[in-house]
């Protein structure tokens, strides 16, 4: 059942949201605003949000903003009460998928919702990306284009679902992540989280990239939480 996380000041609006996904055979949950977003996210990651742009302590805008900036791509559904042109395209433009004004039709809601996972279906987590960029850390540089990761310049062999969680750690640098986190990011909603095979695979990528894998500098252990990627050596041994 596919998770939808609802984020809008107005109580009504959520409860008939809630009520008409769910007929829809979604699992809804809702908040009134953003400020316990980072936990939910972090301990139950939604398929997608629908996002109310106008609310108390941060806007909508603002969340949108924040989330991709912050390597989030869960897909976004705006809501707002205007239906200008130009706020339309400053949603867009700060990473929203798709727009919808108030009032609407719940029905349309649903449509749109179908249509914007239909677009990430095909998006496999651990597919390369469509970019040149490659990232350095030590001996190590991660290609992202490629799927490759090299050492010293020597090409280290990597199945998909590992290059799946280092493109996580090094495109999420310095960020605590939880090991339900980093499996939903790695490896898709779709999948059930098992703690012991999140570590092997750790174990695993510690052992290609770290120059002694027992004292790990980049890919740390944050006791009670998860994993952090520290890309910069200072920082890892003040640690």
């Amino acid at each position: 059942m596919q998770h939808i996380l609802v984020i809008d000041d107005d109580q009504r609006l959520r409860e008939l949201l809630v009520a008409f996904l769910t007929q829809h055979e979604f699992r809804v949950t809702e908040l009134a605003d953003s400020r316990d977003l980072a936990r939910r996210l972090e301990r139950d990651p939604p398929h997608l949000i629908v996002l109310d742009w106008m609310m108390p302590h941060e806007s909508g805008l603002a969340v949108c903003q924040r989330l991709r900036a912050g390597g989030d791509r869960t897909p976004i559904i705006m809501l707002t009460a205007k239906g200008d042109e130009e706020e339309r395209i400053e949603g867009l433009d700060a990473g929203a998928d798709d727009y919808l004004p108030k009032p609407f039709n719940p029905r349309e809601l649903v449509s749109r919702i179908h249509a914007v996972m239909r677009r990430f279906a095909d998006a496999a987590p651990g597919a390369p990306l469509p970019t040149d960029a490659s990232i350095q850390f030590g001996e190590c540089e991660v290609v992202l284009g490629t799927r490759t990761l090299l050492r010293s310049g020597v090409a280290q062999e990597l199945t998909t679902s590992e290059f799946a969680m280092l493109k996580v750690f090094v495109t999420h640098p310095h960020e605590p992540m939880s090991r339900e986190r980093l499996s939903m990011l790695a490896r898709g909603k779709e999948h059930e989280v098992f703690d012991r095979a999140v570590d092997v695979q750790v174990s695993r990528l510690r052992k290609l990239v770290e120059p002694d894998a027992t004292k790990p500098r980049y890919i740390q252990t944050v006791w009670g939480r998860g994993y952090v990627f520290v890309p910069d050596v200072a920082a890892a041994q003040s640690t």
